[in-house]
This record gives C-alpha cells, sequence and structure tokens, in this order.
C-alpha cells in the first residue's frame, strides 16, 4: 500500500485501514527501523539489550522498539498435566530465541504471571517460593488496588498471564502470537498492540503522525518530534532504573525465602490509560505543561522536549512540599521521584554500586490507539474508533514499590498526604489522564518462565 503525506494527513489511511490495522501504518512512517548494537540472551526476561542510545537536547537518550504488544490469557490447561504445559510453552519460548535474537531488531519476549495463576495451579509451592517484601511485610505480588485519581470504574484484571512482545519489525510480533495461540495452552483474554518512536536525532516521530491519520481530536497540536503523545520525551536513559536494579535480589528489600529460584525475577505492573489531547494543549500552555510534567519553576527553553532527569534532578519529599507550599502544585516526576529514586547510595550483590537518586523502576510503556485494546474476550469493554492513550508497564521490585510511586503520583508522600483533590489540575498529568485496566504481575527470571513452580 502506497501512502502520501496529502493522504496519510487528510485521514485516507486511516479510512483504509480502520482503527487496528492503523499499526500498519508503523512501518511505513518509520521505513526499516533504526540501526541496533548487538545482544545477548540474560538471566532477566525484562531486561531487552541491544537498545540504542542517542542524543537529545544533550541528553541521553534511549530509542525504544518500533512495536510493542501485550497478550493477556487464561490458561485452559489441565492442572494435571501442568508439567507438560510447563515442557510445551518453554518449547515455543525456546523456538523464538533461535529464530530471533534478543534485541529490538529480532523480538523481545517477557512473560509474567498473575496471582490467579498462582492460586488456581501452584498454591502451596506459591506459599513457600514467592519472595517477602521486607519493607511491606507481604508478598512481592499483590492485587492491584485503585489510587485516589483512578476512576470508580478502573477495572482490577485477574489475567494468568502477560506476555510482553516487543521488535522493530511487526512481523516477528504477529508470528510470536501465532506460535503462542497455536499452543492451545491458553484462552486470550485480551490484545493490547501499540508503537514507540519519537524525532530522534530531528526525524519525525510517530505519535502525531498516527494520531492524525487516526482521527483523535488534538492530535495537530502535538509536536511533529514528539515521542509520546503528551509531548515530552520519557525515555531519558538516567530516568530509567539501570541494569539488574528493580530484580528482586538488588536492593535487599525483598526476601527469597531460602532459595534462588525466583533470583533474577522482578515484578510487572500493567495498565492502560487514556489521554485527552486537546484538554493537555489547548489548556495548558508550554510552562503550565513543564510544570506538571515535571515541577514547579522548572526552567524549560520554549518547545524544548528532552528535559534531564538524572540523579542530580531527582526531587526529594522536602522539595516537593517546598514547591506546593509556594505554588500549591505537584509535579509529576518529582512527586514521584520522592519514592521511586534512592534515597541513599546502594551497592548490588554483584558490587554495582548505584548512587543517591538513581532511578528503580525499568519503563516499557507505549504509546496505543486502542480504546482501550485491540481485542477483548469481554466485547462489552471495546468502545468504537481509537483513542490516545498509553500501555502503562513497569519493573519495580515489588506491587508495594510500585503502589507507593503511583500513590506519590497522586500527592500521598511517605511523610503525609498533600491537600490536593484527587484530579486537581494542580495535580501533576490526572487532569488528562484516565486510567481503565490495572494488574500486578511476577516475572520469573528467564530459567523459570514457563509455567513456574509446576515442576516442584
Amino acid at each position: 500500500m502506497k501512502l502520501t503525506r496529502r493522504g496519510f494527513i487528510a485521514g485516507g489511511a486511516a479510512a483504509a485501514l480502520g482503527a487496528a490495522g492503523v499499526y500498519e501504518l508503523v512501518d511505513h512512517l518509520a521505513g526499516s527501523g533504526p540501526t541496533r548494537p548487538a545482544g545477548q540472551l540474560l538471566p532477566e526476561q525484562h531486561l531487552l539489550e541491544g537498545v540504542r542510545i542517542v542524543h537529545q537536547d544533550g541528553v541521553e537518550v534511549l530509542v525504544p522498539p518500533l512495536h510493542h504488544q501485550v497478550v493477556t490469557a487464561r490458561v485452559t490447561s489441565d492442572p494435571h498435566s501442568l508439567v507438560d504445559a510447563q515442557r510445551t510453552l518453554e518449547e515455543i519460548l525456546a523456538g523464538l530465541e533461535r529464530d530471533y535474537e534478543a534485541t529490538p531488531a529480532g523480538l523481545g519476549v517477557t512473560v509474567a504471571w498473575g496471582l490467579p495463576y498462582f492460586e488456581r495451579f501452584v498454591p502451596d509451592q506459591a506459599g513457600s517460593y514467592i519472595p517477602h517484601d521486607l519493607r511491606a511485610q507481604k508478598s512481592v505480588l499483590l492485587e492491584a488496588r485503585r489510587f485516589p485519581s483512578d476512576p470508580d470504574d478502573t477495572v482490577l484484571e485477574r489475567n494468568d498471564v502477560a506476555f510482553l512482545l516487543r521488535s522493530d519489525v511487526r512481523d516477528h510480533i504477529d508470528d510470536a502470537v501465532a506460535r503462542l495461540r497455536k499452543s492451545s495452552l491458553f484462552a486470550v483474554t485480551s490484545l493490547r498492540r501499540g508503537f514507540a518512536g519519537g524525532g530522534f536525532e530531528g526525524g519525525a516521530s510517530l505519535p502525531k503522525q498516527m494520531a492524525m491519520s487516526a482521527g483523535v481530536p488534538g492530535a495537530d497540536l502535538i509536536p511533529d518530534s514528539s515521542e509520546l503523545f503528551l509531548g515530552f520525551t520519557s525515555t531519558q536513559r538516567a530516568a530509567f532504573g539501570p541494569g539488574k536494579i528493580a530484580n528482586f535480589e538488588t536492593l535487599g528489600l525483598v526476601d527469597l525465602r531460602g532459595t534462588r529460584y525466583f533470583a533474577n525475577g522482578t515484578h510487572m505492573h500493567l495498565s492502560h490509560v487514556t489521554e485527552d489531547l486537546e484538554a493537555w494543549y489547548i489548556n495548558f500552555d508550554f510552562d503550565e505543561r513543564v510544570t506538571t510534567a515535571f515541577r514547579p519553576g522548572l526552567q524549560v527553553k520554549p518547545n524544548v522536549q528532552t528535559v534531564a532527569q538524572g540523579p542530580k534532578e531527582a526531587q526529594t519529599e522536602a522539595d516537593v512540599r517546598r514547591d506546593f507550599a509556594r505554588t500549591g502544585r505537584i509535579g509529576h516526576s518529582a512527586a514521584i521521584q520522592v519514592t521511586s529514586r534512592l534515597a541513599a547510595e546502594k551497592i548490588g550483590p554483584d558490587g554495582t554500586r548505584y548512587p543517591k537518586g538513581t532511578a528503580i523502576p525499568i519503563r516499557a510503556d507505549f504509546n496505543t490507539l486502542d480504546n482501550p485494546f485491540e481485542f477483548s474476550d469481554q466485547p462489552s469493554e471495546l468502545v468504537t474508533g481509537p483513542a490516545a492513550g498509553i500501555h502503562f508497564v513497569v519493573f519495580n521490585p515489588t506491587s508495594d514499590d510500585f503502589h507507593r510511586n503511583r500513590l506519590a503520583m497522586d500527592g500521598v508522600l511517605p511523610d503525609g498526604t498533600l491537600p490536593l483533590e484527587p484530579r486537581d489540575r494542580n495535580q501533576g498529568f490526572n487532569s488528562v489522564l484516565r486510567t481503565t485496566h490495572r494488574q500486578n504481575f511476577l516475572v520469573p527470571p528467564r530459567r523459570h518462565r514457563s509455567f513456574p513452580l509446576a515442576e516442584i
């Protein structure tokens, strides 16, 4: 299919392809994709090698894979044949690794397991093996919860498993989905598709072009080179947890309970969030968008999209409270940094030094036009037509660690709650975001990614 810019901007592409088919435009717009460095399989499933680094406005930025998809599912295997299912799934995953290198140029696969799987299939083993959060004095894997700014109808999901698939080549992801579905091990509950790609090194980015092709209100207001629908770059290298920092064993937050079974594993949160582009760009001028995205008083040159977010820029609770007392506002990044950055230097068990202010979460979120999903086994929850949003995927050491970060976004800080209404315009992004679905998952290490604990 040949696309002209004129036809594309006029919305002809959206009309020809439909809401779901609009994702085919990613390859037309991005061409062959960026050049990628080589990588290797790591013990950690959640770490993806071969991610390119570029400089934007003097800041190191990670170039994420172009295509992303999350497949959630319910296990259909008989509990008595779980070891056979474990062997079958591992064969599928090993086959994908043989066929595709584990980088964005090939295919990144992360398998994450929800509480319903552990409760239904391996409850006794889970009771003995799932790591314990020492700070929260709870399991590392908790049920999802609603937060103060979440709508009352935010769905707290209970999927057995989620597969996160990342690649610069859509066909690689489609092949992986086909192999998983052919196995008959699972009943798919949702397909969540999206894309990532900023205007790296001066090029045009995907979000504006994709949103305009889909006819999303406010799409014309997105900056031409924006990495996300809301305008600012989010993949600053220093804003991502480095290396193994989100592993269960790294920061001393987790008790592995006398076994290395889940060492090199982590926790994953998955949610879907819609974004009101018109409210963001029409009601907030550039300076207010900077305040909202980062912090009050931050000076950023007009139309700059990439802002430094390293350890030196990390905000403390005292900083956030001081800014709130002065302006009545909190910034999204600043508030979350209170709980998502190291308050003191840490040395990992492998000797790696993590300086004060280092980010802990490792994000893998991506833009989407799903509303809320490309497919759901609950058709009533699907809304006709595309919508700007994000499938938010993030790796933290525990569920509680993620919950602390998300509460901080709402002004609920470790030493008390700031007096803000849950969706107040002065409270970060919350007035233009709406979370539709949430769930927490446990990500085993690669060696135990297939039906964990089934063999015990």
